[in-house]
């Protein structure tokens, strides 16, 4: 019989259930270190262990109850005659190492199962008081009896056991100080063994690596989940929510409880009567007598003559080592429960246990760390339960607290955007966790800049805090993160990237020379927002034009890269124009000589003021020196043109040439440029520009060429026709429209804008061919459209701004012959209507207008010389009809009174192009408005037959197109042709022009407008149009007086 079954358990009470119950916890012992080693079916093994390993706590409850069941006795005899069953059937797998058959082995694992089942229904007959009304510990013990009842274990494949030899192993105990004596006999102290041995390295077998895969081995720790409100402890009243199996991996000692706590003591202290206590606890106890003579003893009930306590030095320690040995193997044992990860509870109630055992003793951390727990944890980040993620973080922050060293290790195997990653949870709890942890890390002077490297680390951590309305913690503790992160140079760059720039500009404004100096690197290099841009002026731009101002070249050319930044946003013109940057900008342009100096703080500078002039700020006002000198001076503009005419970069050449372009938008300053490029023949310099390899320093030569056209236009058409390669350059042709360059576009418009009575230009196009390019372009451009490239309407409009050069100078024959032959009447008259640009619009008009006038003077009667034959004879009616058709006699114009076409005599009338200008009065552009008024009025001109116009253009209701031009638009040229036009038809139009005009009700009011604040010609032409409305007395009445 075994020795537990032959014991007379109706005569015990809870003390003398040790024995016995130490028995039963050393085969459970012996068992969970077996079943590892099996490695035939281990999963069975290992599972009927874990069984074993959660029925432990509830042993441990028989024990320790204040309520023991009746039936105790029979609970625990079954209890231990299972538990010796199973220590047999797992022993007879490790007899002498022999294998045991396929056979064999089944019939174990049944026996196994069968025993398993049997345990649970000895669990389920400890009754309900048994737990004192601890709901929680009554569910587990339950929800563990109906597990092992329906517990089934399978044999997945045949094979043949074989045992591992197990390895000599040291004990933990010794590995520690020997025990303090103590007055309890030896049997009561039994050699501990460690029930779940733990490898201390991190890294973990292949072997045991399966082994730890293994789901059911996690149930070894579920024991942690039984004991917490059965026996709570004094050291730490956080932990009375976590059950504490793990303080029974060494047995408990009587002497380690107050008697009057029943807790473990901490400091434990012996008063007269040789009873030790709790000092607190007895402390309290004498403050409740009022006088020392009625002071007894609490548990022997002695009258006690002192009250002095002596602290129980030898019992303290062995309850401190006592603590030590099971904190060791808690760590094991929650090292393991991490490992499976298998049950939330299990691993929340593990983490749990580590968060208190780290916070008894700073050295604990050290241990945790020392067993591989922080891999496991990291592991957990991923883990799909949000507490386990919110328990893994605040451990791991906890182990990494005031321990730099820690710090570096947990850092060395984590990745840190795991951690970035966490930041965007939609759960709070994780968010703050993941944050104080990387507060934490972000202390360690070793890790700041492997946690800004880490990819979206700062950009999180800024957004995080610039959100302080969503969350103002998280907003805070980021900013504490990003200050601890700005003792790295690369870190503060890469806040700036992102937007924040308070640390960089910090360092730059307060640092020493050598950081400053970095920063404004940074500041060059880094790409910032135009907002950005605006911050940096405001606070940065002093400090910068400082930098300049000293020197050394490295400062200078870092805060030459920074400024050239900032200036490039607009805005930001002002700003600096106030911090004083355009003295210092001119002085290196103008007057720093330093031998050694490189050229390209010239060029920068040159940018840099361009930048601001571009800005549009006010600058004839702007000094430049200490002698008064402006920018709209000549000092400046000579010194420019010098640099332009002598060979410069072309870099520098082009910033020259972008001032001298910005300052021709003041009158005062395009003065100055006009005398000094007329003193010095700066044009051919300029000119010769256009065709430099660097298409980038053409386009800002043919700009500035452009500006001054208005001025010395002849001067450049006559140069422009002496230079070689020009002007027949400037009208390249992409082969496709989406190709066309600035460059393409500005030297059309430079072409266009010429004095287009230039003959001497309009010869040189014309002998180059360049009018075939140019429509075979534009009718590209009718197919595609002008969307095809930014720079395609900008490259129409010069294009067609070159063909009404041609029209203005029709008198050369070589010209009149190009227009007729390209006819360039239909091509404007297409142009009018197929188009999206209004300058194009008002070209087209213009054109028109210049052809239109040829007409009368193009227009003759047709001459048909009449044969003897043909006067002797006379043709029938029908064949003379069919003669004069094969000869093409020409249609008479009624306006023009001779023979007319579109293409001949570039007549609008028989090119259809009326009804396209009078649809262009209604555009909103006022331009073209005027412009297709003028077409029209070509029409109306004294040399032609103007009855028979106004009858033609009364046809198409042109006066009503005319009134609406009156009433739409208020420009002084445009009213000044309408009203000439009305006249025209109050004139010439008979009674329906009259009374048309008459009955328009808006008409009187404008032209009243006119008679008063009109210019003189205008003025006239309403004073006439309203006699002609009978609204004004004629000048010929005669007045009577009384």
């Amino acid at each position: 019989m075994d020795r537990i079954s032959s014991l007379n358990f109706e005569d015990m009470d809870n003390t003398s259930f040790s024995s016995p119950i130490e028995s039963l916890v050393a085969d459970i012992s012996a068992i969970t270190e077996s079943v590892e080693c099996i490695e035939a079916e281990q999963e069975n093994f290992i599972e009927v262990g874990c069984y074993l390993y959660r029925v432990f706590p509830v042993i441990m409850e028989l024990k320790y109850t204040e309520n023991p069941p009746k039936n105790a006795k029979e609970i625990l005899q079954s209890l231990s005659q299972n538990v010796k069953l199973v220590k047999n059937l797992v022993g007879k797998c490790h007899k002498e190492n022999l294998p045991v058959t396929d056979t064999k082995l089944g019939s174990i694992i049944a026996q196994l199962e069968c025993v398993v089942k049997e345990i649970g229904e000895c669990l389920c007959l400890i009754p309900s008081a048994t737990f004192g009304g601890e709901e929680y510990a009554e569910t587990a013990v339950r929800a563990l009896s109906d597990e092992m009842q329906e517990v089934h274990f399978e044999v997945k494949q045949p094979q043949v056991l074989q045992t591992k030899e197990l390895e000599p192993q040291m004990s933990f105990a010794s590995e520690q100080p020997k025990k303090l004596q103590m007055p309890i006999e030896s049997s009561q102290m039994p050699q501990e063994s460690d029930l779940y041995p733990v490898d201390d390295q991190v890294s973990v077998s292949t072997e045991s690596s399966q082994i730890l895969s293994t789901p059911h081995l996690v149930d070894f720790l579920n024991i942690s989940s039984q004991r917490s409100q059965w026996h709570r402890e004094d050291i730490n009243k956080s932990l009375t929510t976590l059950p504490q199996v793990a303080h029974y991996i060494e047995p408990l000692y009587d002497t380690f409880f107050c008697p009057l706590t029943k807790h473990i003591m901490n400091d434990p202290v012996t008063i007269e009567s040789g009873v030790t206590y709790e000092r607190k606890a007895i402390t309290e106890w004498f403050e409740t007598f009022s006088h020392l003579e009625d002071v007894i003893c609490p548990t022997t009930g002695m009258k006690l003559t002192s009250t002095v306590l002596s602290t129980n030095v030898a019992l303290k320690t062995t309850i401190q080592q006592w603590k030590d040995r099971n904190e060791v193997a808690r760590i094991k044992v929650a090292r393991s429960a991490l490992t499976l990860a298998s049950s939330e509870s299990m691993i929340l109630e593990a983490i749990r246990d580590l968060q208190h055992i780290c916070k008894r003793r700073r050295y604990n951390k050290v241990k945790v760390l020392g067993v591989g727990i922080a891999p496991l944890l990291i592991k957990l980040l991923g883990y799909e339960n949000k507490d386990v993620r919110c328990g893994a973080l605040e451990l791991l922050r906890q182990l990494a607290e005031e321990d730099d060293e820690g710090k570096e290790m947990i850092a060395n195997i984590m990745d840190i955007s795991t951690l970035i990653k966490l930041l965007t949870s939609s759960h709070q709890p994780i968010r703050h966790a993941s944050l104080l942890f990387l507060l934490e890390l972000s202390r360690s002077q070793a890790l700041g800049e492997k946690i800004g490297s880490a990819a979206g680390a700062i950009l999180m951590l800024i957004r995080v805090k610039n959100n302080r309305h969503v969350d103002s913690f998280a907003s805070e503790k980021a900013e504490e993160i990003l200050k601890n992160l700005e003792r790295y140079p690369d870190n503060i760059k890469r806040m700036a990237e992102y937007g924040f720039l308070e640390p960089l500009l910090n360092h730059l404004t307060e640092g020493s020379e050598e950081v400053q100096m970095e920063m404004a690197s940074y500041l060059g290099e880094i790409i910032l927002s135009n907002d950005s841009k605006t911050y940096v002026a405001e606070r940065a731009s002093s400090s910068l034009i400082k930098m300049v101002h000293s020197g050394n070249t490295i400062f200078r050319k870092a805060a030459f890269k920074a400024l050239a930044q900032i200036s490039s946003y607009h805005p930001n013109g002002k700003i600096l124009v106030e911090a004083g940057i355009v003295h210092i900008m001119a002085e290196e342009i103008f007057t720093r000589r330093i031998y050694d100096e490189p050229m390209n703080s010239k060029k920068e500078a040159a940018a840099i003021l361009a930048n601001i002039l571009e800005s549009g700020v006010e600058h004839d006002s702007i000094q430049v020196n200490t002698h008064g000198h402006r920018l709209s001076s000549d000092y400046v503009v000579q010194n420019i043109i010098y640099m332009l005419k002598n060979s410069t970069p072309d870099e520098f050449t082009i910033n020259l040439i972008r001032i001298l372009l910005c300052l021709t938008k003041s009158p005062k300053s395009m003065a100055t440029i006009i005398s000094v490029v007329n003193e010095t023949e700066a044009s051919y310099t300029l000119i010769e520009l256009i065709n430099n390899p660097n298409e980038q320093l053409g386009v800002a030569a043919i700009k500035l060429l452009i500006s001054l056209a208005p001025h010395v236009a002849n001067t450049l058409a006559e140069r422009l026709c002496k230079t070689r390669g020009l002007p027949e350059s400037l009208i390249e042709s992409p082969t496709e429209t989406n190709h066309i360059t600035e460059k393409h576009a500005v030297s059309a418009k430079f072409l266009a804008k010429l004095p287009q009575q230039n003959l001497t230009l309009n010869l040189a196009l014309l002998n180059k061919n360049v009018v075939t390019t140019i429509l075979r372009k534009i009718f590209l451009f009718q197919i595609s459209g002008t969307r095809t490239s930014r720079h395609a309407t900008v490259y129409l409009e010069g294009l067609v701004g070159i063909l009404v050069r041609f029209t203005t100078t029709l008198y050369e024959p070589q010209i009149l012959s190009l227009a007729r032959t390209h006819n360039l009447t239909s091509v404007f008259t297409e142009l009018l209507m197929k188009t999206s640009s209004d300058e194009v619009q008002r070209l087209s008009a213009t054109g028109l207008e210049n052809l239109s006038l040829e007409s009368i003077n193009l227009s003759r009667p047709p001459q048909i010389k009449k044969t003897k034959f043909m006067k002797l004879f006379h043709l029938p009616k029908f064949l003379s009809s069919s003669s004069s058709k094969r000869r093409k006699i020409p249609v008479l114009c009624p306006v023009h009174r001779g023979a007319c076409s579109s293409e001949s005599t570039f007549c609008l009338i028989d090119a259809k192009s009326v009804e396209r200008l009078l649809a262009c009065l209604d555009h909103e552009n006022g331009e073209v408005v005027e412009a297709s008024l003028a077409a029209i009025c070509t029409l109306l001109d004294d040399k032609v037959d103007v009855e028979k116009s106004v009858s033609l253009l009364s046809e198409v209701n042109a006066i009503q197109h005319i009134l609406n031009v009156v009433k739409e638009h208020r420009q002084e040229g445009l009213r000044h042709k309408s009203f000439w036009m009305i006249e025209k038809f109050l004139v010439k139009g008979g009674n329906k022009s009259v009374s048309d005009i008459s009955q328009d009700r808006l008409l009187p009011a404008s032209l009243i407008s006119a008679f008063h604040h009109g210019d003189g010609s205008t003025r006239q032409m309403a004073e006439n149009i309203l006699r002609h409305l009978n609204r004004m007395p004629s000048p010929s009445t005669t007045y009577y007086t009384m």
